[in-house]
Protein backbone atom coordinates (compact mmCIF):
# COMPACT_ATOMS: atom_id res chain seq x y z
CA UNK A 1 0.00 0.00 0.00
CA UNK A 2 1.51 3.56 -0.87
CA UNK A 3 1.22 6.65 1.73
CA UNK A 4 1.83 9.94 0.50
CA UNK A 5 3.25 12.35 3.38
CA UNK A 6 2.60 16.32 1.99
CA UNK A 7 5.47 18.10 2.60
CA UNK A 8 3.47 21.13 2.77
CA UNK A 9 4.43 24.88 2.92
CA UNK A 10 1.85 27.05 4.43
CA UNK A 11 0.60 30.11 2.64
CA UNK A 12 -2.22 31.88 2.46
CA UNK A 13 -5.52 30.19 3.32
CA UNK A 14 -7.38 30.61 0.17
CA UNK A 15 -4.06 29.42 -1.67
CA UNK A 16 -3.41 26.34 0.37
CA UNK A 17 -7.89 25.46 0.43
CA UNK A 18 -6.57 25.42 -3.33
CA UNK A 19 -3.28 23.68 -3.21
CA UNK A 20 -4.91 20.98 -1.06
CA UNK A 21 -7.45 20.07 -3.59
CA UNK A 22 -4.24 19.73 -6.36
CA UNK A 23 -2.12 18.00 -4.23
CA UNK A 24 -4.17 15.13 -3.31
CA UNK A 25 -5.41 14.84 -7.07
CA UNK A 26 -1.51 14.33 -7.18
CA UNK A 27 -1.31 11.98 -5.05
CA UNK A 28 -4.30 9.89 -6.52
CA UNK A 29 -2.11 9.74 -9.60
CA UNK A 30 0.78 8.43 -7.90
CA UNK A 31 -1.17 5.65 -6.41
CA UNK A 32 -1.52 7.02 -2.77
CA UNK A 33 -4.47 4.93 -1.10
CA UNK A 34 -3.54 7.47 1.87
CA UNK A 35 -2.85 10.88 1.72
CA UNK A 36 -1.44 12.96 4.69
CA UNK A 37 -1.44 16.76 5.51
CA UNK A 38 0.11 18.14 8.51
CA UNK A 39 -0.98 19.68 11.56
CA UNK A 40 -2.76 23.24 11.39
CA UNK A 41 -2.04 23.48 7.14
CA UNK A 42 -4.67 25.57 6.28
CA UNK A 43 -4.09 28.24 9.04
CA UNK A 44 -1.05 28.04 11.25
CA UNK A 45 -0.70 29.64 14.55
CA UNK A 46 -1.84 33.59 13.13
CA UNK A 47 -4.60 32.76 10.55
CA UNK A 48 -8.03 31.79 10.39
CA UNK A 49 -10.88 29.60 8.41
CA UNK A 50 -14.33 28.71 8.73
CA UNK A 51 -14.37 25.27 9.97
CA UNK A 52 -17.71 24.91 7.69
CA UNK A 53 -15.94 25.78 4.45
CA UNK A 54 -13.05 23.31 5.03
CA UNK A 55 -15.20 20.72 5.90
CA UNK A 56 -17.09 21.14 2.67
CA UNK A 57 -13.81 21.37 0.57
CA UNK A 58 -12.42 18.25 2.73
CA UNK A 59 -16.16 16.83 1.28
CA UNK A 60 -15.68 17.70 -2.01
CA UNK A 61 -12.13 16.71 -2.66
CA UNK A 62 -12.60 13.03 -0.91
CA UNK A 63 -16.00 12.80 -2.92
CA UNK A 64 -13.67 13.40 -5.93
CA UNK A 65 -11.17 10.60 -4.78
CA UNK A 66 -12.91 7.88 -3.10
CA UNK A 67 -10.48 5.42 -3.11
CA UNK A 68 -8.16 7.47 -1.04
CA UNK A 69 -8.28 8.16 2.39
CA UNK A 70 -7.99 11.92 3.19
CA UNK A 71 -5.88 12.90 6.70
CA UNK A 72 -6.55 16.41 7.08
CA UNK A 73 -4.10 16.94 9.45
CA UNK A 74 -5.92 19.33 11.84
CA UNK A 75 -7.65 22.87 11.76
CA UNK A 76 -9.22 24.88 14.27
CA UNK A 77 -12.68 23.67 15.24
CA UNK A 78 -14.95 24.29 18.59
CA UNK A 79 -11.48 25.42 20.16
CA UNK A 80 -10.15 21.77 19.52
CA UNK A 81 -7.08 21.43 17.59
CA UNK A 82 -9.12 18.93 15.34
CA UNK A 83 -7.51 16.40 13.36
CA UNK A 84 -10.43 14.68 10.57
CA UNK A 85 -9.94 11.42 8.80
CA UNK A 86 -12.48 11.26 5.44
CA UNK A 87 -13.41 9.01 2.49
CA UNK A 88 -15.98 9.37 -0.78
CA UNK A 89 -16.99 12.49 0.88
CA UNK A 90 -17.48 11.47 4.79
CA UNK A 91 -15.48 11.90 7.70
CA UNK A 92 -14.93 8.72 9.40
CA UNK A 93 -13.01 9.45 12.31
CA UNK A 94 -11.86 12.85 14.11
CA UNK A 95 -9.58 13.18 17.17
CA UNK A 96 -8.87 16.53 19.08
CA UNK A 97 -5.01 16.72 20.07
CA UNK A 98 -4.73 15.76 24.20
CA UNK A 99 -1.38 16.86 24.55
CA UNK A 100 -0.91 20.82 23.98
CA UNK A 101 2.31 22.56 23.74
CA UNK A 102 2.51 25.17 25.69
CA UNK A 103 5.57 27.25 24.45
CA UNK A 104 3.22 27.94 21.15
CA UNK A 105 1.06 29.28 23.54
CA UNK A 106 -1.61 26.41 22.25
CA UNK A 107 -3.23 26.02 25.96
CA UNK A 108 -4.76 29.70 24.94
CA UNK A 109 -5.98 28.78 21.74
CA UNK A 110 -7.14 25.20 22.02
CA UNK A 111 -8.78 22.90 24.84
CA UNK A 112 -7.24 19.44 25.22
CA UNK A 113 -9.00 17.04 23.64
CA UNK A 114 -10.45 13.71 26.27
CA UNK A 115 -10.09 10.94 24.47
CA UNK A 116 -7.54 9.28 21.78
CA UNK A 117 -9.07 8.01 18.58
CA UNK A 118 -8.03 4.62 15.70
CA UNK A 119 -10.14 4.27 12.75
CA UNK A 120 -10.28 0.75 10.54
CA UNK A 121 -8.94 1.29 6.94
CA UNK A 122 -8.38 -0.99 4.40
CA UNK A 123 -8.04 -4.15 6.89
CA UNK A 124 -5.68 -1.96 9.34
CA UNK A 125 -6.90 -0.04 12.63
CA UNK A 126 -4.69 3.23 12.64
CA UNK A 127 -4.09 5.28 15.54
CA UNK A 128 -4.25 9.43 15.09
CA UNK A 129 -1.67 11.09 17.01
CA UNK A 130 -0.81 15.18 16.41
CA UNK A 131 2.86 16.40 17.17
CA UNK A 132 3.59 17.22 20.96
CA UNK A 133 1.37 13.74 21.46
CA UNK A 134 4.43 12.14 20.37
CA UNK A 135 6.27 12.76 23.73
CA UNK A 136 3.78 10.90 25.55
CA UNK A 137 4.27 7.23 24.90
CA UNK A 138 1.21 6.20 26.85
CA UNK A 139 -0.80 7.40 24.45
CA UNK A 140 0.71 5.35 21.65
CA UNK A 141 0.97 2.13 23.96
CA UNK A 142 -2.62 2.74 24.82
CA UNK A 143 -3.09 2.67 20.67
CA UNK A 144 -1.48 -0.96 20.21
CA UNK A 145 -2.60 -2.13 23.40
CA UNK A 146 -6.16 -1.47 23.70
CA UNK A 147 -7.48 -0.54 20.35
CA UNK A 148 -4.64 -3.14 18.36
CA UNK A 149 -3.56 -0.22 16.54
CA UNK A 150 -1.18 -1.51 14.13
CA UNK A 151 0.34 1.84 12.52
CA UNK A 152 0.29 5.66 13.81
CA UNK A 153 -0.75 8.42 11.61
CA UNK A 154 1.40 11.62 13.40
CA UNK A 155 1.04 14.65 11.98
CA UNK A 156 3.02 18.10 13.10
CA UNK A 157 4.24 21.10 13.28
CA UNK A 158 7.79 20.53 14.57
CA UNK A 159 10.46 22.95 13.35
CA UNK A 160 13.95 21.91 11.43
CA UNK A 161 16.23 22.70 14.56
CA UNK A 162 14.33 20.09 16.47
CA UNK A 163 14.21 17.33 13.27
CA UNK A 164 16.28 15.01 15.64
CA UNK A 165 13.92 14.82 18.35
CA UNK A 166 10.94 14.45 15.79
CA UNK A 167 12.96 11.81 14.05
CA UNK A 168 13.89 9.88 17.05
CA UNK A 169 10.27 9.61 18.78
CA UNK A 170 8.62 8.50 15.59
CA UNK A 171 11.09 6.03 15.47
CA UNK A 172 10.90 4.73 19.05
CA UNK A 173 7.49 4.54 18.92
CA UNK A 174 7.63 2.15 16.13
CA UNK A 175 9.99 0.52 17.56
CA UNK A 176 8.65 -0.09 21.35
CA UNK A 177 4.89 -0.62 20.00
CA UNK A 178 5.86 -3.41 16.99
CA UNK A 179 4.30 -1.10 14.55
CA UNK A 180 3.87 1.35 11.57
CA UNK A 181 4.34 5.14 12.12
CA UNK A 182 4.12 7.69 9.69
CA UNK A 183 5.11 11.27 10.76
CA UNK A 184 3.75 13.99 8.32
CA UNK A 185 5.39 17.87 9.56
CA UNK A 186 5.12 20.45 7.81
CA UNK A 187 7.60 21.71 5.61
CA UNK A 188 7.39 25.48 6.54
CA UNK A 189 5.72 28.71 6.30
CA UNK A 190 5.55 31.46 4.33
CA UNK A 191 3.14 33.64 5.94
CA UNK A 192 4.37 37.51 7.11
CA UNK A 193 4.86 37.27 10.70
CA UNK A 194 5.09 33.69 11.19
CA UNK A 195 8.14 32.46 8.70
CA UNK A 196 8.81 28.45 9.93
CA UNK A 197 10.93 26.30 8.73
CA UNK A 198 9.45 22.65 9.62
CA UNK A 199 10.74 18.78 10.47
CA UNK A 200 10.71 16.36 7.75
CA UNK A 201 8.58 13.45 6.56
CA UNK A 202 9.84 9.70 7.81
CA UNK A 203 8.07 6.33 7.65
CA UNK A 204 9.42 3.77 10.37
CA UNK A 205 8.04 0.13 9.83
CA UNK A 206 7.41 -1.95 13.17
CA UNK A 207 10.93 -3.03 13.64
CA UNK A 208 11.77 0.42 13.86
CA UNK A 209 13.40 0.63 10.35
CA UNK A 210 13.27 3.86 7.98
CA UNK A 211 11.48 3.41 4.83
CA UNK A 212 13.24 4.86 1.85
CA UNK A 213 11.25 6.91 -0.25
CA UNK A 214 12.08 8.16 -4.19
CA UNK A 215 10.75 11.05 -4.31
CA UNK A 216 10.35 12.13 -0.66
CA UNK A 217 6.42 12.01 -0.68
CA UNK A 218 5.46 8.71 -1.85
CA UNK A 219 6.47 5.54 0.72
CA UNK A 220 5.35 2.26 0.21
CA UNK A 221 4.41 -0.40 3.22
CA UNK A 222 4.96 -3.42 2.20
CA UNK A 223 3.67 -6.09 4.61
CA UNK A 224 6.49 -8.78 4.88
CA UNK A 225 8.78 -5.76 6.59
CA UNK A 226 6.26 -6.27 9.67
CA UNK A 227 7.26 -10.14 9.62
CA UNK A 228 9.63 -11.32 12.46
CA UNK A 229 9.47 -9.59 15.44
CA UNK A 230 11.37 -9.65 18.04
CA UNK A 231 8.75 -8.39 21.45
CA UNK A 232 5.50 -8.26 20.72
CA UNK A 233 4.05 -5.50 23.30
CA UNK A 234 0.37 -7.74 22.14
CA UNK A 235 2.16 -10.44 23.72
CA UNK A 236 4.82 -9.45 25.89
CA UNK A 237 3.40 -6.65 27.91
CA UNK A 238 2.41 -6.84 31.19
CA UNK A 239 0.14 -4.43 33.44
CA UNK A 240 1.30 -3.49 36.10
CA UNK A 241 -0.81 -0.44 38.38
CA UNK A 242 1.80 -0.56 40.81
CA UNK A 243 4.60 1.80 41.46
CA UNK A 244 6.49 1.26 44.95
CA UNK A 245 8.70 3.52 46.34
CA UNK A 246 11.77 1.84 48.40
CA UNK A 247 13.79 3.41 51.07
CA UNK A 248 13.48 6.48 53.50
CA UNK A 249 15.14 9.81 53.05
CA UNK A 250 18.01 10.89 55.63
Amino acid sequence: MRIWLSRWVCGAVEDNLERLAEETAEAAAAGARWVVFPESFLHGYTRTVDPALVRERLSEISTAHPGVVLFAGSFTEERRNRMTVWRAGRELARYDKVHLFPPNGELEIWEPGDRYVAVDLDGMRVGLVNCNDLRFPEQARALRLQARCEALVVVGWWPWRRDHVWRTLLRARAMENACWVAGCSVMASEWPGEHFAGAGCYVFDPHGEPVRTPDDRLYELDPARASGIIVDPLELAVPIGRVEVMGTSP
